[in-house]
């Protein structure tokens, strides 16, 4: 079997694709490698250009025709940013995709896994979410998500495509086999903030302390990469049985179901590593809200999939992929 992944050069997408070599299929990798890199493309058949870009999704199409599934990683993915940039976002994120869906109906696949987000619900009073929650994002990045999932529910409705979409909660790790790990020098997010502050020996900032958590901090469900390419294996597995019959698209939620606070966190790191770093607070950033954590058991129960890996394991693999990235990547 083989798999178009969209992004297949990006942190996730080239996750999905060791996973998917390993379980014997075989990826066929598109990006722009606007945030991918070619290296995670290396001994994998790699496509550069632009998913909204019909003649090269035609192309891959006729020279792999038993592409069987695509799995749409490519996206533009942090939220400060896409306050700062929403007209980017949109066009990166929905237009192109809109264009994509396009391409993928002439060329007669008829599945799609979409990478969906958590950032898509609203806030809810015990701050934990179901695929049955609100939808309220707080951000242009989760409202991409968001509208991308209602325009491909419209589009399967009546066109000959199925659409599964899995809301990531907040990917961390790497692959253990540390083929693949964050692409960025300097990622955005909690974790990558405190590799980085550890690197440089300085403080690491909690951004925001006053939200209504437990002590105060954000809250997060910090899935390991790994589980999460997992999950993409289950579902291209039992695709077919979850969208059976008259359902032509749905939702699952991707998460442990456990919540992690940026002052866990950071104590989990500390626990991991020689030397501490220390803790500093500062304001929210443009953007940032509470956070949540699922309280579904969907995936397990129609995925067959279950989270393997802890929070500490996936703080270990960020830091053993942070120590050989240089190496590997070059800068």
């Amino acid at each position: 079997m083989k798999v178009l992944i969209a992004g297949g050069a990006g942190f996730i997408g080239s996750t999905i694709g060791s996973a998917c070599i390993d379980a014997g299929i075989t990826p066929v990798i598109v990006d722009n490698l606007v945030t991918g890199r070619r290296e995670f493309t290396a001994g994998r058949a790699f496509y550069e250009g632009d998913i909204a870009d019909g003649a090269l999704i035609d192309r891959i199409f006729a020279d792999h025709p038993d592409i069987g599934a695509v799995i749409q990683c490519a996206a533009l993915i942090v939220v400060p940013d896409s306050v700062a940039d929403p007209v980017g976002y949109y066009r990166d994120n929905v237009a192109a995709s809109l264009e994509f869906v396009a391409h993928l109906i002439r060329n007669g696949c008829p599945r799609m896994i979409f990478s969906s987000s958590a950032a898509i619900y609203g806030a809810e009073p015990d701050l934990t979410v179901d695929e049955q929650s609100g939808i309220d994002p707080q951000s242009p990045y989760g409202r991409t998500k968001a509208v991308c999932e209602q325009m491909f529910a419209d589009i399967a409705a009546s066109q000959p495509i199925r659409v599964l979409s899995l809301r990531y909660f907040n990917p961390i790790g790497a692959d253990p086999k540390m083929r693949t790990g964050l692409q960025l020098p300097r990622p955005s997010h909690a974790l990558g903030k405190l590799i980085e502050a550890h690197s440089e020996g300085v403080p690491f900032q909690i951004t925001g302390t006053d939200y209504p958590t437990r002590d105060g901090s954000g809250i997060r469900d910090y899935i390991h990469v790994w589980d999460l390419a997992a999950a993409h294996l289950a579902a291209l597995d039992r695709f077919d049985e979850v969208l059976a019959g008259p359902t032509r698209s749905t939702a699952i939620n991707v998460g442990t179901g456990d919540g992690t606070t940026v002052r866990e966190l950071a104590d989990a790191f500390n626990s991991v590593v020689e030397v501490p770093v220390a803790v500093t607070e500062a304001p929210r950033r443009p953007g940032d809200v509470a956070g949540a954590y699922t309280r579904s058991e969907r995936a397990r129960r129609e995925l067959g999939w279950q989270p393997r890996y802890s929070v500490v394991e996936g703080i270990r693999h960020s830091l053993e992929w942070a120590s050989i990235r240089p190496e590997v990547l070059g800068n």
